[in-house]
């Protein structure tokens, strides 16, 4: 190759790595980049107890996915410094994608449509889409939100159940959008909406820590089931392996029900308020046996 040969394909490499660095395409794989830097980006939500939320001045970031998510990491890469990034439903998958984060710890559903963008690790909970209601509401069904104004959180797949639900029904359910959960729960407390459609784990934990836990409750029908997972980046299959092997290793052994029990049958922070949502048969099927099957692997 003559030399001004070689100086284009320099050129040439040279401006495709720019273009991917512009888009925010990782260079190096996960496990690389831990290394060099010492750290690991953990994204986490500050709103969406018992799976992952921000306790005081949002210096603590606490709960069932991030404890899991610690584990996890302290096993296969010992010794890094956990940075916590806070994402949101609307951000999350980007910032994956990109390797802004390294792995996503917050309560996100593994379907067909995200796997496009991102890669899943094994199954860790399975959450039912319901609803929370006053509970002078009368309300049990979803039918009876006809015509109700109804909260749900921007970027949520409960967004997409409830519409479909409507549109099987042949009804009109008036949906209004928070920011997040709190902002969507604050709704159904203030009267703004008659209903708060989430996962039923995230709904206890509001009800839980809001300012009057016995005067709301979960009701209705399961719009459906939802495999929830830890997610990193699509294109590196070794970070995958690595993640998922702890994870077996984990429910294999037990201590995977004994983070359960912690967070779901046990007083939690801040109010010390227990959610007493028992392990359903699905998931205690999931720990003797872990998979990684999407949502639409649930459907009905």
């Amino acid at each position: 190759m003559n030399t001004l040969h070689r100086t284009a394909v320099s050129i040439t490499l040279a401006t495709l790595a720019c273009a991917a660095a512009s888009q925010g395409t990782p260079a190096t794989s996960t496990m690389d980049k831990i290394k060099a830097t010492g750290a690991v980006v953990l994204g986490v939500r500050e709103a969406s107890a018992p799976m992952a939320y921000a306790l005081g001045a949002h210096d603590k970031f606490v709960g069932y996915h991030v404890e899991l998510c610690e584990h996890v990491l302290r096993e296969i890469a010992p010794g890094a410094r956990f940075d916590y990034k806070v994402l949101t439903a609307q951000n999350t998958m980007s910032l994956v994608q990109n390797g802004t984060v390294d792995i996503g710890c917050g309560p996100t559903t593994n379907n067909l449509t995200r796997q496009q963008q991102v890669a899943f690790a094994l199954t860790s909970y399975v959450s039912q889409v319901r609803m929370a209601v006053r509970a002078d509401s009368g309300i049990t069904s979803f039918e009876q939100l006809a015509g109700r104004s109804v909260a749900a959180s921007t970027g949520t797949t409960a967004v997409l159940l409830l519409r479909s639900y409507a549109k099987t029904k042949n009804i009109e359910i008036p949906t209004v959008l928070g920011k997040d959960h709190f902002d969507s729960f604050l709704m159904l407390e203030s009267g703004r909406a008659d209903a708060f459609v989430l996962d039923d784990n995230l709904l206890a934990g509001l009800i839980a820590n809001g300012r009057n836990p016995t005067g709301f409750r979960i009701v209705g029908e399961a719009l459906a089931s939802e495999p929830i997972a830890l997610l990193f980046r699509k294109d590196d299959p070794a970070f995958k392996k690595a993640v998922d092997d702890a994870l077996r290793r984990y429910m294999l052994s037990g201590e995977a029900a004994k983070l359960y029990a912690k967070w779901f049958l046990s007083p939690i922070p801040p109010k010390n308020a227990n959610l007493n949502l028992a392990m359903s048969e699905t998931l205690q099927q999931l720990f003797r046996e872990p998979n990684d099957k999407p949502l639409e692997s649930y459907a009905k």
